[in-house]
């Protein structure tokens, strides 16, 4: 379900030079390399900043963002940071139009490993993306992955680190990687490749790498005659992004290529999108692959010679792994451990349970949700199929007993 794999698409109507990195994030001198901790939580990668010398805040980091951006405005109101302009943003339903000012020289600390002293970032007047219901954890903004593009980056999931060094002195000296060109275009790194829909059919693609989204493959099926849904998809919501849900098909495709490596059987998405507003905004591309297919790998990134190098990591022979309720449920309260049914999935075993919209999910099992977090209740309705649970909901103010078995729905 789309609640595990909300992903940001932000297509901003606004001149490249508009807004600036000007210079970014910078190590302290002398230093070759610097670890940067991040929360690595329901497939997106967290980074912990200091907000103009005062705030911590928690921002994605984001290859599939060309721009930084700030979600909440009374952060910024707060600490009395001037706007310069307003720009026009088109969400990801392609259809609703948001606002967002630009805040010159913000600046941005992580304490004791980088600063970067003058940044432009967009301001959203409203928070579009409800980052919190959907992801169950606290996020003020994205930072997009060129803040740090100076360096070479290499993100570590197994460890949760994300690592910059100096170009000067990096070599990559470990083996098992693989080198792969990439093609740079307004600051985001696609790739081409091939992919199987079916066995005997090959699409070749064009593949944003987006660490902004916490799915594993997202085509646009009308950029391409074989990129239709699999015989196994299913109508769903397919993500939360800013400006609204997103509908589309979910389903598994047979194998894809990264570079000199391959994954099968991945779960993927698929959009409709107009093609002539995928050729002029979109940079022709036919999708994007997300952390859920990255985090198979070690990552390396180099902005200025547009190459990437993957080594396969611990979890590169995983099974893909989708909801097996039909459940849709985001999380609200102080601490995000109040959980509700957003939406339920026709013809799926929540539906035949008879979960409806508006149910508060109170106990899973013998363990009271609050004791939960929202990853920790997705990962139960991902359980074995077959595996039998017992769950109390409150509705209309009622607590009422269900009994839900799992099975694969795609």
């Amino acid at each position: 379900m789309f609640k595990s794999f909300m992903f940001l698409l932000l297509l901003f109507f606004c001149p490249a030079s508009g807004v600036e990195a000007q210079g970014g994030f910078f190590i302290p001198e002398g230093q070759r390399q610097m670890d940067i901790p991040f929360e690595y939580t329901n497939n997106f990668i967290i980074l912990t900043v200091t907000f103009n010398g005062l705030l911590p805040l928690k921002f994605i980091f984001d290859t599939g963002a060309e721009h930084t951006i700030l979600s909440k405005r009374e952060i910024s109101d707060m600490l009395n940071v001037t706007y310069e302009r307003e720009f026009r943003v088109t969400g990801s339903d392609l259809k609703t139009e948001l606002v967002a000012y630009l805040a010159r020289r913000v600046r941005f600390d992580i304490p004791e490993k980088a600063a970067a002293p003058s940044v432009d970032i967009l301001v959203l007047q409203e928070d579009y993306f409800r980052f919190e219901e959907y992801a169950g954890v606290n996020v003020h903004g994205i930072m997009a992955a060129n803040a740090f593009s100076k360096y070479i980056i290499k993100i570590n999931y197994d460890r949760k680190v994300m690592t910059l060094y100096d170009r000067a002195y990096f070599k990559v000296r470990e083996a098992g990687y693989e080198a792969v060109p990439v093609e740079i275009f307004r600051n985001k790194i696609y790739l081409k490749t091939n992919l199987k829909i079916v066995p005997d059919s090959v699409a070749p693609v064009k593949l944003l790498l987006d660490t902004g989204a916490g799915l594993p493959l997202l085509l646009f099926s009308d950029t391409h005659p074989l990129l239709h849904p699999s015989a196994n998809a299913i109508s769903s919501n397919i993500g939360m992004g800013l400006g609204g849900y997103l509908e589309g098909f979910t389903g598994r495709i047979h194998h894809v290529e990264i570079g000199a490596f391959s994954q099968q059987n991945v779960i993927t998405y698929f959009q409709t999108l107009d093609t002539v507003y995928n050729a002029e905004h979109l940079n022709k591309r036919n999708g994007l692959i997300g952390n859920t297919l990255l985090s198979r790998f070690y990552v390396i990134l180099d902005y200025q010679t547009a190459t990437i190098w993957l080594k396969p990591a611990r979890n590169f022979k995983s099974e893909f792994v989708y909801d097996r309720s039909g459940l849709n449920i985001i999380a609200s309260g102080a601490n995000f451990n109040r959980f509700t049914v957003q939406s339920v999935l026709p013809n799926s075993p929540a539906a035949e349970a008879d979960f409806r919209k508006g149910d508060e999910i109170v106990r899973v099992g013998w363990l009271p949700t609050s004791f939960s977090s929202l990853a920790d209740l997705q990962h139960t309705f991902q359980k074995k199929a077959g595996k039998k649970l017992k769950v109390v909901i409150r509705r209309d103010g009622k607590l009422i007993k269900k009994r839900i078995v799992l099975r694969d729905l795609i």
